[in-house]
């Protein structure tokens, strides 16, 4: 049986903390920026955690993590 391979893309935008859980960035926040508040465009730099909905998906595409 063949090796199982993470996906390219995965690998880049997501980090598993120590007790397991899976962050991520928010999105948002690469153009268009004039007319976002400074508020809202400070949030969008602080990483959050991937929602429990999409974990599963996450995980499969990262086995070997």
């Amino acid at each position: 049986m063949p090796k199982m391979k993470s996906i390219s893309g995965a690998k880049k935008r997501f980090k598993f903390t120590g007790s397991g859980k899976i962050k991520r960035q928010k999105a948002f926040a690469s153009h268009i920026l004039t007319k976002k508040t400074p508020k809202r465009k400070r949030n969008l730099r602080q990483t959050t955690l991937v929602d429990k909905t999409d974990v599963n998906r996450v995980r499969i595409m990262l086995p070997n993590s």
